[in-house]
């Protein structure tokens, strides 16, 4: 008897969001169920207010409209994007509103920083894609070049995983103030590397700390030829480091392409705090100048993962995440392309001597920004595992 062949996922890589919002867009307003949106930031621009008006018609269809958006990312959620979704019956709930009094408790530091869409049951997105206009930044003003970001639109075996997760966070956050509960899960087999086509790949803060991190460490140990890695914020912990080296050690070509624009101070400077090292050891780094890098993707051979979560200690060990790991050679191909024109386009590679040459108060600025983000480490009661 001939053996039956196993479902396969039908992936799309999408780059930024003029490619992303058009399709996000198309399977909304021909949406004829439910459609759930999960966003970190959902902005009042020209990009925000046309999602918004997508999902206020199809919920004025009949369809189960919902949207969490998270409370710090959004904050506020602007009138002018809540109240028309509202009217229109959108369920709208925020996700651990910041409280207005400061407060020390550590856990407001845990965020929703996945972006999640499911159409239908039957369409899903996952990566790292806010509702935010490509050309527009929040603390920066208008953009000459759009983000570059990442996003995978899907059918197939994982979008009911997807919706699972949706449906879990949406039932757990009933209420505005509402305690994260344990929830019964399958075993995270991304993480085990049993995973064939693609998984969804979650991060939490009680049955899946780790998820994300092992997936990416497990895949670093078996790689033979290659390690891209394209994240906005690159401050990983001492096991991550490590498995980099041995990678480089090992032959394989590591490269990191991460954010050469300033965007946030500290991250930025503590990054390049680590330079010195992982230069010395053979891990090749190119910084992105072209516009803002938002992308947190990575191919290891034939190995590949889209999706939210940076390599830093708020998305591996605070924030709710989401990454999709897909075992395909095309898809990895696919996205390894994409990738290797932007460094072409837009970035700089660091060079030893280069970086070794900075001024001394640069240098010092960096270990003062490194020493900060281990102190805020220590603060978020995570420095065991990090």
């Amino acid at each position: 008897m001939a053996r039956q062949a196993q479902p396969r996922d039908d992936l799309q890589l999408l780059q930024s969001g003029v490619e992303y919002f058009p399709a996000l867009r198309a399977l909304i307003d021909t949406a004829e169920r439910s459609v759930w949106l999960e966003t970190y930031i959902f902005a009042d621009d020209d990009t925000g207010r046309a999602i918004a008006q997508s999902l206020a018609a199809a919920a004025r269809r009949g369809v189960d409209v919902r949207v969490v958006v998270d409370g710090f990312g959004t904050r506020p959620l602007s009138d002018a994007i809540a109240a028309p979704l509202r009217a229109a019956g959108v369920q709208l709930r925020i996700y651990s509103p910041v409280p207005r009094l400061f407060t020390l408790d550590r856990s407001r530091l845990r965020r929703l920083h996945r972006k999640l869409a499911c159409i239908d049951g039957r369409w899903a997105f996952v990566g790292g894609i806010n509702i935010l206009d490509d050309l527009q930044d929040p603390n920066h003003g208008p953009l000459t070049h759009p983000r570059l970001d990442y996003a995978v639109r899907m059918q197939g075996t994982q979008v009911d995983a997807v919706a699972q997760a949706m449906s879990r966070l949406w039932e757990q956050w009933a209420s505005p103030h509402a305690i994260e509960r344990a929830v019964r899960e399958p075993r995270d087999q991304a993480a085990s590397g049993k995973v064939s086509g693609a998984q969804l790949v979650l991060r939490d803060n009680l049955a899946h700390r780790r998820s994300i991190e092992r997936a990416y460490l497990r895949a670093i140990g078996q790689a033979r030829r290659e390690v891209l890695i394209a994240t906005a914020y690159f401050f990983p912990g001492r096991r991550f480091r490590r498995a980099l080296r041995e990678a480089a050690a090992r032959g394989v070509r590591v490269r990191l392409l991460l954010q050469g624009r300033t965007e946030y101070v500290l991250p930025h400077h503590a990054a390049q705090a680590l330079y010195d090292s992982l230069l010395g050891h053979g891990i090749e780094i190119v910084e992105y100048h072209r516009s803002f890098l938002h992308a947190k993707v990575a191919i290891v051979d034939d190995w590949a993962t889209v999706g939210s979560s940076n390599i830093d200690p708020f998305s591996l060990l605070l924030a709710r995440e989401a990454n999709l790991v897909i075992r395909d050679g095309h898809f990895a191909a696919t996205l390894r392309t994409r990738l290797l024109a932007a460094m072409q386009e837009g970035s700089h590679p660091i060079a030893v001597d280069e970086h070794r040459r900075r001024g001394w108060w640069q240098r010092a600025w960096g270990w003062i920004a490194y020493g900060l983000l281990r102190l805020g480490v220590l603060v978020s009661g995570e420095r065991q595992r990090y």
